[in-house]
């Protein structure tokens, strides 16, 4: 699913116009990012949370040359879902 059927979706489901749908839905996921990347976690109750990790310095090797180099350390985007999604994706066995 892409953005533009995901905003069909909303819209279909909150009985709203696409336009709408597609605002809020914009407005949501920048709002997110923005929190994200100023050291915020963004918490939704069983849907899962978005936060930024640190990712230590680590050593690699360039593919083309084989030689060895220190990748630097950096933050990343991660994502971690919530007991209520993990469960709709893959229920638990009895």
């Amino acid at each position: 699913m892409n953005k533009g059927e995901l905003v069909d979706a909303v819209a279909e489901k909150a009985s709203v116009t696409k336009k709408q749908a597609d605002a809020v839905l914009s407005a949501a996921l920048e709002t997110i990012v923005e929190a994200v990347s100023s050291g915020d976690k963004v918490t939704l109750v069983g849907f899962g949370s978005f936060e930024s990790r640190e990712r230590k310095a680590r050593e690699g090797r360039n593919p083309k040359t084989n030689e060895k180099m220190i990748i630097p350390e950096t933050k990343v985007p991660a994502f971690s879902a919530g007991k209520l999604f993990k469960e709709r994706v893959a229920p638990p066995k009895s």
